[in-house]
Order: C-alpha cells, then structure tokens, then sequence
C-alpha cells in the first residue's frame, strides 16, 4: 500500500513567492516539484508517477505506429554538431563544456545529429526503410529567462521521434503517421489543440506544424480563421496591398517638428499645425516608424538594422527572432546611436539607412528593411533625419526603396489571412508537440546514405517529431484544476482512487485497510491517507489539493457498511455500500 503517512510529500498552505501561474503554483503547494535553482526542477512522488503515466501514454502511441524505442546519452561530444552548422547557429542557448582533456561537448538541446549517426552505422539498404526510432529524454537549453515552472525551464523532459525513408513520398506517409499519433496522444491527455504552420526555425526542413494548446499563459499567439487558416504568429506572412499610382503626387516637404521623437507626439502636432487637405485627421497609420535593433549573430559579431514599418504596428518579439535567427535581436542602445550618428533618435528617415538618397543625405551602411505594407506609392509622414524635423509626403518607390522585406510588424485581428480565408482572430497558446519534414539537411551533412532498389548509392530523407512531456505535464495543470486544488484526468493522474480514513476509531483504520486492499486487489493504484492525528479538514484539503479524480471518505459509517465516494471534478458525494464499492467507482 502507498500510505501517506510514509510517502516522501508535503502540501503546502500558501502559495509560494516564485509561482507565476496557476500549474506551477499548484504543483510546488502539492508536492509534485521541488525548485532546485533556476530553471530547475526535482521531481517528488507523486509528480514521478504523472510524468510516467504521460510517458506510458505516448509510448503506447508510438509504438502502435511502430516506431521502436532507444536513448542516448544527454552528454554529447561537438563534432556532430560542429558539421550540422549548430554548434555555432545555438549560439548562447546551449550548454557547452569541456571534459579534463580539453575536449568540447555540451549537454543536448535536441538530438537530430545523434540520431542521423547512428542510422548511418546500422542501415546500408533500402531494405531497412522505412524506419521510425524514438526516445524519451531530458533536453537541456540556456533560457535567458526561464519562468512559469515548467512551462519554459532550462532542463526538460522531451520524446523526439525520427523517421527515415528513401525518397520524398515515403517521408510524407511517415510524416502522416506520426501526425494522426500526436492527434491521439493530446487526446488522451485531454488537451485541446489546434495544429497552425509554423517556423522550423534551427531544425530546417520543408514542412512544420505545431500543436498549439489554447490558453491565456501561452508565450505563442495562434492566428487562425473560420475558413481554416492556422499558424503561429512567427509563421504569418503580411497580405501585400497593391501598389499606388506614383504620377501626379506632390513632392515630398521637410517640416519643423520640434519636440516630437514618438509617434503620438507627432500625429499630434501634425493634426495641430498641418492639417490634411481632404479634411480627416492625420492617424499613426499615416506615419513611417523606424526601428533600429541590434543583432549578434552566433560569431560574436554584431550589427545594426533598421526596420520601416506603419506606425501603428509594433515590432514583434516573437516574428523578428525568426527573421534574423539565429541572431539574437535586441533594440539599439545609446552606444549604437552614439557610434551611428546618421541615426537621429527619434527623428530617423529611411534614406539615412538605405543610401536611397533625398537629396544629399550620405548612407549610413546600414541595412534598412521594409514592412510589406510599404508599397511603391504608399505616401508617409516620417523623419528627417534632423532634430525636430519631419518629412511629409515621402513616397515609397519615388524617394526611397529599402533593402529588402521583412516580417517582423505585429499581426492584428481583422488582418487578412494569406490563404484569402477571410480575417484573423488571434488566441495566446503554448507550443505541446512540434512535427517538422526535415529533409536531407542533416543526411546530407552527416553523409546518411543508403543503396536504392538499383544499386545507387541516395541520401535518406528525415522526419523529426517532439513532444514535451514536463510541458504537457504542466499544460494539463493548468486546466485539471478548480480553485482548492488539482484535477487530473484518469489517464495520467497518479492514482486511480484516494482513500481517505477519518475519526479516531481504530476500526475505522481497520475497514479501510481491508478496502485499499480489496481496491489493489482489482488492480486500481490507490493512495492510502492513514494519518491517525491528523483532522479530518487537513485531509479533504491535501486530498483536494492532491488531485486524484476519485476519492473515498471512509468514516463512522464505515463500520456499519458504507463509504462515501467523492467525484473530485463535479465536487458530486453519494454514500455506497461498500459491496457496491466497485461499481460506484466505474472501475
């Protein structure tokens, strides 16, 4: 029996001072997880037995579609990842170590490389494909902020699958395969999703999706719309709007704005002393923002780009990582404005990045990019590159072209779809499971080939698909949960039936032994709450706190024959005989 009078647990009674949302909040008061640093999380009993019932569950998944189970070490020599590129494309986000012989590694973020060299040393042959190999295994990744408990830490718990196929066609049907698994899993696990496009980011390949979980803590916004569309914000691309006749537009003028470096101060001022001709107000769509970043790329280097885009939008956090990666992208500092002194803060015009001149305005070597929205014609307020000084009437195409494009403007509901389905709605979710075609790119880097049905030596085609297990832990938490407590799910929760004996009565510990016991006996996983001094108040709330669907109130009348059976989700009570125990509970 699991007595929880001998079970290594606490709850606890407040919530503690470093829990930002309600999983980890729940899972440190339960006793699941213990912080051991930043980032960093051990795991108790009771969290062990979810995070293996998540871990039953998508094996059972992946071994239905026969995927074949292996691990590898999470300590990994550089070599595999110095030929696939991300050695260097990681940049800060891993963990890099030397063993006493100068020799580098690091603790693995994802294991793609691995996983190539070890097909490449067992399969020579066609014959062996079409294969799909999986693992479950932590994964270790240097967040710059690691927060919200599991949902985003620095070690975490991941099942990475691959497939291997010879040609194109066979890596579609293992892709689907894997797909429809994940479709399963979710299911089971009860969580919502939706399945967007998304970026590959530093895996590559030709195909992405995610599964998206719905919920207000996600760090990722879904863009979707009733006629089918879903992506991840970083995946969106801008509707280009079409271009404007350049003919007949009056030329651009340089106008005195003092006291004007934002926006709102300008379209301010602007409706103030320069009102438009036609007679509606000048709004910040009218104006051109520029934006100056810096990017360090993974070399060290760093350089300066400035961004042209609506001043109503903003710069998205999420869509210029991907734009630059594997740069790190940071705003522009005094240091960046002082040593760029064509930079005017506040007062930044696109030719002074461009070296698309208005008159004699010298290039600053800058790169300068352009929102999509900024078409040939399209007219602008925008700076002048003096202080206090503002050009209006800028065209686009006429007095300045960028350098290129880039999708880096915030997505807006009511923004039109790509696909013409119609406008977008935006919801904050939380990335559960990645499914990518990831091609020949590491086949080719690593040399994976095989002999083809003729005697040709071809390279395999890969397929990459993961799951976060600690994550999805945390994503049910967030929703199995009312405000006493847990609610887990049957799948995963960590026992099937809490037993709970209250009063002081000998006998009533008596009846309860013999019910865990005839429950076990049935083969149910049962919690056994058999503390003697503490009250019966104590109990309910740990047991509520806990989060075992199901459990058992066996108290005075327990003597007499009855038990009470308390469904935790409805909060439903009803008094069974104990013969009838069984049946009660639907198991």
């Amino acid at each position: 029996m699991i007595r929880l009078s001998q079970l290594f647990f606490t709850t606890l009674r407040e919530d503690p001072a470093e829990a930002e949302v309600a999983s980890h909040r729940l899972l440190l008061r339960a006793g699941y997880i213990r912080r051991a640093g930043a980032g960093l999380y051990s795991w108790l009993p009771l969290g062990l037995r979810v995070r293996r019932n998540i871990e039953r569950i998508v094996r059972e998944e992946m071994e239905a579609v026969g995927a074949q189970e292996v691990l590898f070490p999470g300590l990994l020599p550089r070599e595999p990842y110095e030929r696939s590129g991300r050695w260097t494309e990681y940049g800060d986000g891993i963990f890099t170590l030397q063993d006493r012989k100068g020799a580098d590694h690091l603790l693995a973020p994802t294991h793609e490389e691995v996983f190539t060299l070890l097909v490449q040393d067992l399969v020579s042959s066609y014959k062996s494909l079409p294969l799909t190999i999986f693992q479950i295994q932590d994964k270790y990744r240097d967040e710059a902020r690691p927060r919200a408990g599991l949902l985003r830490a620095r070690e975490f718990t991941m099942k990475d699958a691959y497939s291997f196929d010879v040609s194109d066609a066979g890596l579609d049907a293992s892709y689907r395969v894997q797909r429809d698994a994940y479709e399963r899993i979710f299911q089971r696990l009860g969580l919502d999703y939706v399945i967007v496009d998304a970026d590959a980011g530093a895996m590559g390949g030709s195909k992405s999706e995610e599964f998206m979980h719905p919920t207000a803590v996600g760090e990722d916004t879904i863009v979707r719309t009733a006629g089918g569309y879903a992506a991840n914000v970083e995946k969106f691309q801008t509707v280009v709007p079409e271009p404007i006749a350049i003919e007949g537009q009056a030329d651009a003028v340089v106008r005195e704005t003092p006291d004007t470096p934002t926006i709102e101060t300008l379209v301010a001022d602007a409706n103030a002393r320069f009102p438009r001709e036609d007679g509606r107000e000048w709004t910040a769509a009218d104006t051109l923002k520029n934006v100056v970043l810096r990017l360090t790329h993974p070399d060290g280097s760093r350089e300066l780009v400035v961004i042209g885009l609506p001043g109503d939008r903003g710069v998205d956090e999420k869509r210029v990582e991907v734009a630059f990666q594997p740069a790190e992208v940071t705003a522009a500092d005094e240091d960046d404005f002082a040593a760029n002194p064509g930079l005017v803060k506040g007062y930044i015009g696109p030719w002074s990045a461009s070296g698309a001149v208005l008159g004699e305005k010298a290039a600053t070597g800058i790169r300068y990019l352009l929102d999509k929205r900024i078409v040939d014609g399209t007219s602008w307020i925008t700076g002048a590159n003096e202080p206090g000084k503002h050009v209006f009437g800028l065209v686009a195409g006429r007095d300045f072209v960028g350098d290129g494009w880039v999708e880096a403007a915030d997505v807006r509901a009511g923004d039109p779809a790509p696909d013409g389905s119609g406008p977008v709605t935006l919801e904050r979710g939380m990335e559960v499971g990645h499914v990518f075609q990831l091609g020949r790119k590491f086949a080719d880097a690593l040399g994976l080939k095989v002999l083809d049905e003729n005697g040709k030596l071809v390279t395999v085609t890969m397929g990459s698909y993961g799951i976060g297990v600690t994550r999805n832990l945390a994503a049910i938490a967030e929703i199995a949960r009312d405000d006493k407590g847990l609610i887990w799910p049957r799948e995963v929760a960590p026992f099937d039936v809490h037993v709970v004996a209250t009063g002081r009565d000998q006998a009533i510990f008596g009846v309860a032994e013999t019910v865990v016991a005839e429950l076990e006996a049935r083969g149910l996983e049962v919690l056994f709450d058999d503390r003697p001094k503490v009250s019966p108040g104590v109990k309910f709330g740990d047991a509520e706190l806990i989060g075992v669907p199901q459990i058992v109130i066996v108290g005075r009348d327990a003597v007499e024959g009855s038990v009470e059976v308390w469904d935790r989700a409805t909060g439903e009570r009803q008094k069974v005989e104990i013969g009838e125990l069984q049946a009660a509970l639907g198991r």
